[in-house]
């Protein structure tokens, strides 16, 4: 793998927190991030290009994983982490940021 991940973050609209961690995140040297949405309403709708590209996709939550893995079974899927961040937060909320920011972390110590 290389030593330069890909990650994509995907949620349900792609508006507050899988955005939220492209905010977050764009600039780190570590990685190279995307966001994206599963549903037909995203801000920017997940393709499969993105899964191509990615060595690791974060999903917000179980139903997220579920419909990537159905969307997309012909593909050989990247390792696909469920945070298990709820939808209650708004684009940016602090407590969101520290979420993200813990549990993406994380994941890079033990992985890369």
């Amino acid at each position: 793998m290389t030593s330069r991940p890909n990650i994509l973050v995907v949620c349900g609209k792609n508006k507050k927190r899988s955005r939220t961690a492209e905010s977050i995140f764009k600039n780190d040297q570590r990685f190279s991030i995307k966001s994206a949405g599963v549903s037909p309403k995203s801000e920017r709708k997940l393709s499969e290009k993105d899964l191509l590209w990615a060595n690791i996709v974060f999903v917000m939550e179980t139903n997220h994983r579920s419909k990537i893995q159905e969307l997309y079974a012909h593909l050989e899927l990247p390792k696909i982490e469920v945070m298990n961040i709820p939808d209650e937060y708004e684009f940016m909320d602090e407590e969101l940021i520290e979420l993200l920011s813990e549990k993406i972390n994380f994941y890079l110590q033990m992985n890369y």
